[in-house]
């Protein structure tokens, strides 16, 4: 084992929660872990809640310091970018052009940020939110109560808005759909969404899409559907992901199609069909031995869950990663826990379970069987296990039973 290396291309959590597993599991060769930013590997969660508010910094969502690194015998490279894996070589290599050697490699390169190819999309004012460097200047830009318009209304867009308007600042989102998440939600409770931030002062535009951003200098609106032009002091841009894969592509590992919803391949075991190639995080599509099906998950549990479950797999460990995929979200006084999954183009009903106007409730979601694909709660707290035990146990519920309050959810 002295001899061996791992390598982990992606100084991200889920490379992160990699390599501090491979230590905490008995590894005792060498681990590399390879990063392009110049930060710590830190959470993403508290870039668009916590520091957006301005109530912590971006360090505070760091895993760990460098010391950490350094006594647990990690070879952390950070400001460096991997442009070459060679499979037959067992080699990878960085921009430099030097190359490193590896007996097993990770691939966790996570995701980028869809970009809007609109004129004016390069004016300084048009922010995104990715990156502990993004959040920091979005924060100190919120300081000056800036009227900020938010184009997309999925999770990053509501987060960065919520904040906005919690900091003083004027707000409007933009949004083709027809409410706040749904795509992901569905319309009946993504209009929840909306009425929480209308009840707050945010102001929506659904239905209309962006033609791009004015100012000379600097932005100074943005120009929509029709042609009307909303004042913008500040723009951030929150239309989605995309997962670095062509790096894996490259080097001939199988990465699905944007079809089929992109990814690195990999059975349950988070193993390509590379000899010593696994992958983890937001680029990895695995196959879900639970849920029948292949699936990618873009949220933070699916990072630290994937991380570990690799390190364990490429340790030779018998790894079938079943986990429910789970998110969370804090907007003004909303907390929410979700789990599962719906695949988009399933049919599907939504049960609520307690009054939304009481601002606490679940929701679920049943395809035609009346088997529980996801659900979330919504200031409902210590429910979201037994949402996940519904999901997993695979069952056909009554759904008059589970949106009856006086039911216990353990009893469905």
């Amino acid at each position: 084992m002295a001899d061996e290396q791992i390598v982990i291309v992606g100084a991200s959590l889920a490379g992160a929660t990699a390599a501090e597993t491979l230590r905490e599991d008995g590894w005792s060769g060498r681990i590399v872990l390879i990063g392009s930013e110049k930060s710590l590997p830190y959470e993403r969660p508290p870039l668009s809640k916590d520091v957006l508010l301005g109530k912590a910094e971006t360090g505070a969502a760091q895993l760990h310091d460098q010391q950490w690194y350094d006594d647990h015998t990690i070879d952390l490279r950070l400001g460096t970018t991997v442009t070459a894996i060679d499979p037959a070589a067992h080699t990878v290599t960085l921009d430099d052009g030097s190359q490193v050697p590896y007996t097993k490699l990770l691939i966790a390169t996570g995701s980028r940020v869809r970009e809007l190819d609109v004129p004016g999309a390069e004016l300084p004012g048009v922010h995104y939110l990715r990156t502990a460097e993004e959040s920091q200047a979005l924060t100190e830009a919120y300081a000056a109560k800036p009227r900020v318009v938010v184009v997309g209304a999925g999770w990053i867009g509501l987060e960065a808005a919520a904040a906005a308007r919690e900091r003083g600042c004027e707000v409007t989102v933009v949004e083709p759909q027809s409410t706040a998440l749904a795509a992901v939600l569905g319309e009946e409770v993504g209009g929840l969404f909306a009425d929480l931030h209308r009840a707050h002062g945010v102001q929506f535009r659904f239905g209309t899409g962006v033609e791009g951003f004015e100012g000379t200098g600097k932005v100074t609106g943005v120009k929509v559907t029709g042609g009307e032009v909303i004042p913008a002091d500040l723009v951030i841009v929150g239309v989605g992901v995309r997962p670095n894969t062509e790096l894996a592509a490259a080097a001939g590992i199988e990465v699905a199609t944007p079809e089929n919803g992109s990814g690195i391949v990999t059975g349950p075991d988070l193993r390509t069909k590379v000899a010593d190639v696994y992958a983890a995080g937001d680029v990895v599509r695995w196959d879900h031995p639970l849920l029948g099906r292949s699936i990618r998950v873009e949220h933070w549990q699916n990072a630290k869950d994937t991380g570990a479950a690799a390190a364990k797999s490429m340790l030779g460990e018998d790894v079938s990663h079943d986990a429910i995929p789970y998110f969370f979200t804090d907007q003004f006084d909303l907390g929410m826990e979700y789990a599962g999954e719906v695949p988009r183009g399933t049919s599907y009903h939504v049960v609520l379970r307690g009054d939304p106007k009481s601002g606490a409730y679940l929701a679920f979601w049943l395809d035609d069987q009346n088997h529980v694909l996801a659900g979330m709660h919504v200031n409902t707290w210590d429910t979201i296990d037994a949402v996940s035990a519904l999901i997993r146990s695979g069952k056909q519920v009554d759904p008059a039973r589970l949106a009856d309050t006086s039911v216990e959810l353990t009893e469905i």
